[in-house]
């Protein structure tokens, strides 16, 4: 560890959560790292190899976001994070000195199936890149998380599949649990850094509730809850959150892990969840899908091809301050790279301004009026052109 490392230690904010306001079971809160703080409910842009794709960290902050997601599991294998640590860490890395969590890799592991081994040790895999083999262990995630200099780094967890048996989903969760506490021993501790438990138990209230009682013996700076998002559908996810949210710890950020369209994030802050991430505004964004307050819209389509009007009358991103819906049809039409750069920042853009809503609604009293205006203008659908 370098002097310059430790006196930046010695002086930076103790990692922190406010809880400034609720209406209902929705909160607005503030989060304190040691690079800057981020408001709650917030949605974080995934910027799984170190980059948001297609976008400059000026132009993702001009979005309005505020940290960043990185990944455990892609960095590791490249470029490496010990050459990432020799070039001063994710924040200098990618120049994003804001704050920076990263996922601890589980979940693109147990994505591998074929290609990976679970045992209580930990996880045995194969590259993707190059069929390389690698061992993944709870110290060794929370090794490469430290060595990415990550604010909020996340437990190594096994990824339930859906749909398990209850005893499968048990048998799961415990690991995990285990898995947990080895993580909470391998962690370093410093100020502005803080370590996430991830609660599982598929969609069986008794073990959800077994999770969160072991995370919180344990004890962790933050609280996720994984297992969700993996193809049960949106009713299901939020009957699991009716029964989960009341059982979490109130003074710690919550964090829903992988979700998602705007209906689930609207939905999950009224249960009670502060933050998400999700891969679908920038995934979208690339093949042509825009998220307005009037619904989504497939910018391939021919219905676009002279429309003049930009994609949200309401919204403030370049795409829609500077060009038509005419002109990105036309960018998608001619394979030009700079129609998935538009809408990357847009899709950005409207989930970042959905966020900002939900906390001024939040802040005020009236998130039910925000709930049902979302939902009226969503199912309204958008507006015609005119003739």
């Amino acid at each position: 560890m370098t002097d310059q490392t430790t006196q930046q230690e010695n002086t930076a904010p103790e990692f922190g959560f406010e809880l400034k306001a609720t209406d209902g079971t929705a909160r607005r809160g503030e989060v304190t790292t040691a690079h800057g703080t981020f408001q709650t409910p917030a949605f974080m842009t995934v910027g799984t190899a170190g980059t948001v794709k297609g976008l400059t960290p000026d132009q993702l902050r001009n979005t309005g976001a505020e940290v960043v997601l990185g990944n455990t599991y892609h960095l590791m294998l490249r470029p490496t994070a010990e050459l990432v640590a020799e070039h001063g860490g994710l924040h200098k890395f990618m120049d994003w000195p804001h704050p920076i969590l990263t996922d601890s890799g589980g979940y693109q592991v147990m994505s591998l199936s074929g290609l990976r081994k679970i045992t209580e040790e930990g996880v045995t895999f194969q590259s993707h890149i190059d069929g390389s083999r690698h061992n993944l262990t709870p110290e060794r995630s929370i090794e490469i998380q430290d060595l990415l200099d990550s604010n909020i780094t996340m437990v190594l967890d096994e990824c339930t599949p859906y749909p398990a048996t209850h005893k499968e989903a048990a048998v799961s969760m415990q690991r995990s649990m285990r898995w947990a506490e080895r993580c909470r021993k391998a962690f370093r501790n410093r100020p502005g850094y803080g370590l996430f438990g991830i609660v599982q138990g598929s969609t069986y209230e008794d073990l959800r509730h077994e999770s969160i009682r072991a995370l919180t013996d344990i004890g962790f700076e933050g609280y996720a809850v994984g297992g969700l998002a993996v193809g049960e559908g949106q009713k299901v996810m939020f009957d699991v959150l009716d029964f989960t949210m009341p059982a979490m710890p109130t003074d710690k950020p919550r964090y829903l892990m992988g979700v998602g369209k705007p209906s689930d994030l609207v939905g999950a802050v009224a249960r009670g969840i502060d933050m998400f991430d999700c891969v679908l505004p920038t995934r979208s964004g690339r093949n042509g899908q825009a998220f307005t307050r009037h619904g989504a819209l497939n910018m391939r389509n021919n219905r676009h091809r002279n429309d003049p009007r930009p994609l949200d009358e309401n919204c403030g991103c370049m795409a829609c301050t500077r060009f038509s819906r005419a002109y990105i049809k036309h960018l998608f039409t001619a394979k030009e790279m700079l129609g998935p750069i538009l809408l990357t920042i847009h899709n950005l853009t409207y989930y970042q301004d959905l966020m900002a809503g939900m906390r001024e609604a939040i802040e005020n009293g009236r998130f039910e009026e925000f709930q049902l205006e979302f939902h009226r203008l969503q199912e309204a659908g958008d507006i015609p052109p005119l003739d």
